[in-house]
C-alpha cells in the first residue's frame, strides 16, 4: 500500500505523455477488428480523443454495420487480438514522440517522495505498457498500478481502479490526495466523476479554450510542473 499522504498522479498517455504516437495503435484496432470481425473499418471516422480503446472499437464496429450482440460476442478476442497486433506494430524508439519537457518532469517528480506516479488511460494496458517502453518511460510507472481501457470500457470507472491499486480494496487512496492529469474534455469528465482535482495539458487535439472545467488548464510541461510544485508545497 502507498504512502496515502503522498500526491497521486493519475497521467493519460496519449496528448499528454506523448504525442502524435498513436499511428501504430490505431492501425492495431483496425487490423484487430478485421481479423475478429471480418470487416474492413480503415474508413469509419470516430472520435477517437479521451476514450477507451473499447469504446472506440465498439463504435467503430457499430458503424461498419456489426451488430452489438455480435461486437460483444467477440470483445475478449478483441482484446487479445488487439494487444498482438500492436506487439507486432510498435516502433522500437519512441522517444522523439514525448511531449517536450515531460521526462525531465517526470524525473524530478519520481525522485520526490511525497508523489506517486500513475496512469489513467483509455489505452488497454498491454498497448500502455509497450508503448511507453518504446518512449523509455515505463520505469516512471510501476507494473500492478493506473487504470486502463482493459479495465473497463467507460472511462469514468478508471480513476476508482487507479485509487484502489493505490491504495487497497477497502481504503483506495484518497480522492483528496488524488489528480488526474489529461488534455481532452473527457479526462476532465473522468476526473469529475470520481470527484478529484484535474489538470489540463493543451498539448494534444484541444486548446486551452476547450479545457477550462479543469481546476488548472497549463500550456505545456513546464507549465505543469509549476502546477504541480504549488500543489505540493
Amino acid at each position: 500500500m502507498a504512502d496515502p499522504h503522498a500526491l497521486l498522479l493519475l497521467f493519460d498517455i496519449d496528448g499528454t505523455l506523448l504525442r502524435r504516437a498513436s499511428r501504430e495503435h490505431a492501425q492495431a484496432l483496425h487490423d484487430s477488428m478485421h481479423a475478429v470481425y471480418g470487416v474492413e473499418t480503415h474508413d469509419v471516422k470516430v472520435e477517437a480523443a479521451g476514450r477507451t480503446d473499447i469504446e472506440i472499437a465498439r463504435a467503430t464496429l457499430l458503424r461498419a454495420g456489426v451488430s452489438a450482440l455480435r461486437i460483444e460476442e467477440r470483445f475478449g478476442a478483441l482484446r487479445a487480438a488487439a494487444a498482438e497486433a500492436y506487439a507486432e506494430l510498435v516502433p522500437a524508439d519512441l522517444s522523439a514522440t514525448i511531449t517536450p519537457g515531460m521526462a525531465a518532469l517526470l524525473e524530478r517528480l519520481a525522485a520526490r517522495d511525497d508523489v506517486l506516479l500513475s496512469l489513467v488511460t483509455g489505452n488497454l494496458e498491454p498497448i500502455a505498457r509497450l508503448k511507453l517502453k518504446a518512449a523509455g518511460l515505463e520505469h516512471f510507472f510501476p507494473a500492478g498500478q493506473g487504470g486502463f481501457g482493459s479495465d473497463s470500457e467507460d472511462r469514468t470507472d478508471l480513476p476508482p481502479i487507479a485509487r484502489q491499486r493505490a491504495g487497497t480494496r477497502n481504503a483506495p487512496h484518497p480522492r483528496d490526495r488524488t489528480v488526474v492529469i489529461g488534455d481532452t474534455p473527457r479526462d476532465i469528465v473522468c476526473a469529475r466523476a470520481d470527484d478529484l482535482r484535474v489538470i489540463a495539458i493543451a498539448t494534444g487535439p484541444y486548446p486551452a479554450a476547450d479545457l477550462g472545467a479543469a481546476d488548472a488548464v497549463v500550456d505545456d510541461a513546464e507549465g505543469l510542473g509549476v502546477e504541480l510544485d504549488r500543489l505540493l508545497a
